[in-house]
């Protein structure tokens, strides 16, 4: 995540005027000064005009294109939005403990049937689901609504960055950022961030939630707190977007992440967690040589690909160790021409072709992109969601998510389960 997101924030600017008449100068985003942006000239355009009706309306109008609720969407009694995170429809549960049913197994490429991805939107900042037969046409779960309310879930009452996967164990482990980037608005903080921004720069959350399940419906859940476990990292800026891979050699899960020091140097890092997933077991370290964020790990062969973002741009380096190693290649990845990150990779079953999906953010709407490779040298990219051969069903501009297999029976499983006809 996260690396500075300067179209939100401006985005954040305007609504800041709706709601309180007042303007922040300069919003510093993660130790860069705000650059223009479309929603900026847009803003300036609007301030242009001499009628006050205009004005309001004008930014009232852009707020919804960005989609964030204006005051007159907002639950007066408490400040939050009356439907924002509001789980409807069959829900998850939460459990205290997993029995693992003795018919699960280590699952291979032949055994799946289909793919299971997971997003946010920053209406809700809450974790979304949506399910595909052949990894083109994803239909959402829940008819475009939340299935993992960030309320109930995060310190901050609000979730980003979800990221799925499975492990040997065929359970499914879902880790996502506690932060919410609304909660002073929402009513949930009184300030604009948990610690000053000076110091801390932009978000600056310390906790990661972690879930695991063998079903899609019964979850563990921790929200685990990196700082205060791990007292030794020192005063960290943030802890963002963490992802889980299976470690062979030490036969762990192992989950990296961000971590940002003096509101400039972000790096990823890496621990192994416990079996039931509810905690970081070692100090997290860092990986070496990378020097940014939003990193995806994915093993093809004997060979350990990396996708990350420095300068809101996709990344790539390769090494033939999980952990170290990595040699970069300076280019970029993907095609745009905007800011993107969040890069997640999965294979197409039955192929050869690895498919890159990434956030493209800086896109007005907003995105996700898609590329392909077969040699991770050589990428096709194929574009957005609905712009290309990629589609959507209930739902749109999905956010910073992520890509796992699924059974047949499980397709079917959860497909029933929240009523989806899939085509």
């Amino acid at each position: 995540m996260d690396e500075p997101r300067h179209a939100e924030m401006m985005s954040l600017q305007v609504i800041q005027v709706i709601l309180t008449g007042k303007v922040e100068k300069g919003c510093a985003c993660d130790g860069r000064r705000v650059k223009e942006t479309r929603q900026l000239r847009a803003t300036s355009a609007i301030m242009k005009t001499k009628s006050s009706s205009t004005l309001l309306a004008g930014l009232i109008l852009l707020s919804l294109a960005e989609g964030f609720p204006t005051a007159a969407q907002t639950n007066s009694n408490n400040g939050a939005s009356a439907s924002a995170s509001a789980v409807t429809g069959p829900k998850i549960t939460i459990v205290s403990s997993l029995e693992k049913p003795t018919t699960v197994r280590r699952l291979d490429e032949k055994d799946f049937a289909g793919y299971l991805l997971v997003y946010f939107k920053d209406q809700t900042h809450s974790g979304h689901m949506a399910v595909s037969r052949d990894g083109f046409t994803f239909y959402d779960l829940n008819g475009g609504r939340p299935i993992f309310d960030g309320t109930q879930l995060a310190e901050q009452k609000g979730v980003r960055d979800p990221h799925i996967t499975r492990g040997p164990d065929g359970a499914f482990y879902l880790a996502m950022t506690d932060l919410h980037i609304s909660g002073q608005r929402m009513g949930y903080r009184t300030n604009q961030w948990q610690r000053p921004a000076e110091k801390y720069g932009w978000g600056n959350n310390r906790a990661l939630v972690l879930m695991k399940s063998y079903d899609l419906v019964h979850w563990t859940h921790s929200d685990f707190r990196v700082d205060t476990a791990f007292p030794e990292l020192g005063d960290i800026d943030c802890s963002w977007a963490p992802q889980t891979v299976y470690d062979e050699a030490a036969g762990k899960m192992m989950i990296y992440f961000t971590i940002r020091y003096n509101n400039k140097n972000a790096n990823l890092y890496w621990s192994y967690t416990d079996d039931a997933f509810t905690k970081l077991e070692t100090k997290p370290e860092m990986i070496p040589g990378i020097g940014g964020i939003d990193g995806d790990i994915i093993k093809v062969g004997d060979k350990f690909h990396l996708h990350y973002v420095a300068d809101a741009k996709i990344r790539y380096a390769v090494s033939d160790k999980i952990t170290q190693g990595y040699q970069v290649s300076p280019q970029r990845i993907d095609p745009n021409t905007v800011a993107t990150e969040a890069p997640n990779v999965f294979k197409r079953l039955g192929t050869d072709t690895y498919v890159l999906m990434y956030d493209v953010y800086g896109a007005r709407p907003n995105n996700m992109g898609f590329s392909e490779t077969k040699d991770f040298i050589t990428y096709s990219h194929i574009g957005r969601f609905n712009e290309g051969v990629m589609k959507t069903v209930g739902f749109e501009r999905p956010k910073h998510g992520a890509v796992t297999h699924l059974t047949a029976d499980e397709l079917k499983a959860v497909a029933a389960f929240w009523n989806v006809e899939l085509k």
